[in-house]
């Protein structure tokens, strides 16, 4: 994350300092939780949240059956601005997710 001192101040210090806090908070220690088909989009660039937790999570989803697609856009950052047709590509692979996994919704 490329505010670290937020995180301090979230979770009351750093990981190597109290790392029982964000195992406790990290999405990662509780995977075995989910049941939702999940779609993830990251840009390859990103220093909000590295590209990294994007692949972890999605290998993690894979790994326990959970439906998951990964979509990397290079080049992009947190916000997708480089290449008008990224956004154009994730709002269609958006809707496509939704029309297999959004039960329920037209």
């Amino acid at each position: 994350m490329d505010l670290p001192m937020l995180l301090n101040y979230l979770f009351g210090g750093f990981p190597w300092e109290i790392p029982e806090i964000y195992q406790k908070k990290s999405s990662i220690y509780h995977l075995d939780r989910v049941r939702t088909a999940t779609h993830i989009i990251t840009g390859e660039d990103d220093v909000r949240v590295d590209a990294d937790q994007s692949y972890i999570l999605e290998r993690g989803l894979n790994y326990l059956g959970i439906p998951v697609q990964l979509l990397v856009f290079p080049q992009e950052g947190h916000i997708l601005e480089n290449n008008p047709w990224h956004g154009k590509i994730k709002v269609r692979e958006e809707l496509k997710w939704l029309k297999k996994y959004g039960h329920g919704l037209q």
